[in-house]
């Protein structure tokens, strides 16, 4: 099955932002924006309040960019919300938490280890469209890079806004983009 570009299925979860009361999510509140989905194990761990603090030193970037960011486990949103109140990297992040105790989001998007009842770490970037464009799935012991998501969202939204252009690898804002043709098979 193809998960690049495939639609995000339906969903509601309980959410936990710093500074909010608990609300809910749902794919209605996405729609019309660019969302990051990003799955980590579980809350009170090791690698994950690494990678979640790196993202949120993104997120006011992100934010800029017309990005919103949720931060997925299969923990509830009130543990969320006690590791934020009690840890010093998780209690600076400011982008949502969803709680996910049901599974259903995890499994709508395929990443429940179920024998561990657990998500993988992996990241989902979706569309105003509700369509996801990029999917990054490292394992357990490999915490993800926030500068390179960045720049890979980018590079979607440049490719989404550009028909007929791609990005080359290492592409960067304002660099080189190529239109693919005839003329440029095998001078590459």
């Amino acid at each position: 099955m193809g998960i690049v570009g495939s639609t995000i299925k339906p969903f509601k979860n309980t959410a936990f932002q710093q500074g909010k009361d608990f609300f809910d999510v749902t794919e209605a509140d996405i729609a019309g924006k660019w969302a990051v989905f990003f799955f980590y194990p579980a809350d009170f761990t090791f690698v994950c309040p690494t990678e979640l603090e790196d993202l949120g030193e993104q997120y006011e970037t992100l934010q800029g960019m017309g990005v919103e960011v949720y931060g997925v486990s299969t923990d509830t949103h009130f543990s969320h919300k006690a590791w934020h109140d009690t840890s010093d990297k998780i209690g600076k992040i400011k982008y949502a938490f969803l709680g996910d105790q049901n599974h259903k989001l995890t499994n709508n998007f395929g990443v429940l280890r179920e024998e561990a009842g657990l998500a993988d770490r992996a990241t989902f970037v979706v569309d105003p469209d509700g369509v996801i464009q990029l999917v990054e799935i490292t394992p357990e012991g490999v915490g993800r890079n926030a500068k390179e998501l960045v720049r890979k969202i980018k590079a979607a939204k440049y490719w989404r806004e550009h028909p007929g252009q791609v990005c080359p690898a290492k592409w960067e804002e304002g660099g080189e983009t190529l239109a693919p043709s005839l003329d440029l098979v095998g001078k590459l």
